[in-house]
């Protein structure tokens, strides 16, 4: 199983991630008291010694990081759908730059001679 981060890393990456998709008026959002609320109400878990094991607590910390993965990979499919997202007909030389290749700049050139 892998390890997952801290809580407090988790609650940032949740909010930088409700801070990219809102714009700088998240922190008035009800997804930002709400992610806070969660964060603070299990906060008292936190401290539990290694004898008294609290399944909710690794429950609740398992979802918001499912929740952070799931915000992050909404985030770069979009940026990725925008990107190579059909936008009507491309020249050659678009479509080569898309994937990182040149054309030949002369017949019989290979592509890197200006």
């Amino acid at each position: 199983m892998a390890t997952m981060s801290a809580p407090l890393r988790v609650c940032r990456g949740i909010l930088k991630e409700l801070r990219a998709s809102m714009g700088q008026s998240y922190r008035q959002s009800l997804a930002y008291n709400y992610v806070l609320d969660q964060f603070r109400k299990n906060k008292a878990s936190l401290s539990v010694t290694g004898e008294q094991y609290c399944r909710a607590q690794q429950e609740a910390h398992h979802d918001s990081h499912t929740y952070l993965c799931l915000l992050t990979a909404t985030r770069n499919h979009l940026a990725l759908h925008d990107l190579y997202h059909g936008k009507g007909e491309r020249s050659i030389e678009q479509a080569a730059g898309i994937v990182g290749l040149r054309l030949p700049t002369q017949p019989g050139g290979k592509g890197w001679e200006k």
